[in-house]
C-alpha cells in the first residue's frame, strides 16, 4: 500500500477535527443562546404562533 493513503486519511481526519471543533465553538458562543433558547421552548408551546403576514379570519 502506498505510504500516499495514511498521509491523505491523516489530514482529512485532521480537517474533519478543525470543523468539528469550529461548529463545537460557534454554537456555544453567547450570541446564540437567545434563539437556542426559544428553540428550546417550542416543544413546550400550546399552538403555533400566527405565520408573518398571514390574514387571521375574524370571529363571527
Amino acid at each position: 500500500m502506498n505510504p500516499f493513503w495514511g498521509h491523505l486519511a491523516g489530514v482529512l481526519i485532521v480537517l474533519m477535527m478543525a470543523s468539528f471543533i469550529g461548529i463545537w465553538i460557534w454554537a456555544w458562543r453567547k450570541y446564540h443562546k437567545p434563539v437556542f433558547d426559544r428553540m428550546a421552548q417550542l416543544p413546550m408551546q400550546d399552538e403555533d404562533p400566527p405565520a408573518a403576514g398571514a390574514k387571521q379570519e375574524k370571529a363571527r
